[in-house]
């Protein structure tokens, strides 16, 4: 007799409780949380169309495709220094916020 699998849904509403429903480490959820929101950030950038996608590709020193991919949200293989060069292409910057991790 095969026995089925219950499986329980959840609600996940912070990246914090998406590492820890993952099984993330603090410092990995760190990095998905900063990588999350520095992306959702490009993608509205590059979506604005201030620039084509070849014209930040070029800034950058990467590819057009991988731009694009970007602006999709896509940044599975991107580094994180490229989005930084990315982002500076655009002719944004990026500010760095500390602050106390909640216990």
């Amino acid at each position: 007799m095969a026995m089925s699998k219950i499986q329980k849904s959840v609600t996940i509403r912070t990246a914090e409780e998406l590492g820890q429903a993952l099984g993330l480490s603090a410092a990995d959820t760190a990095e998905m949380e900063f990588r999350s929101d520095l992306t959702v950030a490009l993608a509205k950038i590059i979506q604005a169309g201030q620039l084509t996608h070849a014209e930040i590709a070029k800034c950058a020193g990467t590819s057009r495709t991988r731009v694009t991919a970007i602006a999709n949200g896509n940044t599975h293989g991107v580094s994180t220094d490229v989005l930084i060069r990315v982002l500076a292409a655009t002719g944004h910057r990026a500010e760095v916020r500390v602050k106390k991790a909640v216990a």
